[in-house]
């Protein structure tokens, strides 16, 4: 089940627990914790994070996300993406910075693009 937490900076996410399953595309306008399973398409105006016990079978599409699970499926991050030792990527990316810790598994393709004025 979903439900709304309060961080200790006073900013609100919204988290999904370990042991739940959901089915169906999410879409977020705050941060988003999953720690349960995705079978959809996830959107979010923030930062997804994926814990290490998290899994989204589906493209994800978010301003930073932060992955120590599984992810099969692409992902377009609009800013910065890491790729925590624990993660496990089976898609494309892209993103404008990556970053990733020794040992993830990163089996797919990358493109970085910068959108700086010059």
């Amino acid at each position: 089940m979903a439900k709304e937490v309060a961080a200790s900076a006073g900013a609100l996410y919204n988290a999904f627990c370990q042991g739940t399953k959901i089915v169906g595309n999410i879409s977020a306008d705050r941060d988003l914790r999953i720690d349960g399973e995705v079978e959809g398409n996830v959107t979010c105006s923030g930062k997804v994070v994926v814990s290490q016990s998290g899994s989204i079978a589906g493209m994800v599409m978010c301003v930073n996300a932060e992955i120590g699970g599984k992810v099969v499926g692409d992902l377009t991050v609009s800013e910065t993406l890491t790729l925590r030792s624990t993660a496990s990527i089976e898609g494309d990316v892209k993103t404008k910075n990556l970053i990733i810790e020794p040992s993830a598994v990163f089996n797919g393709s990358c493109s970085m693009k910068q959108t700086q004025e010059k």
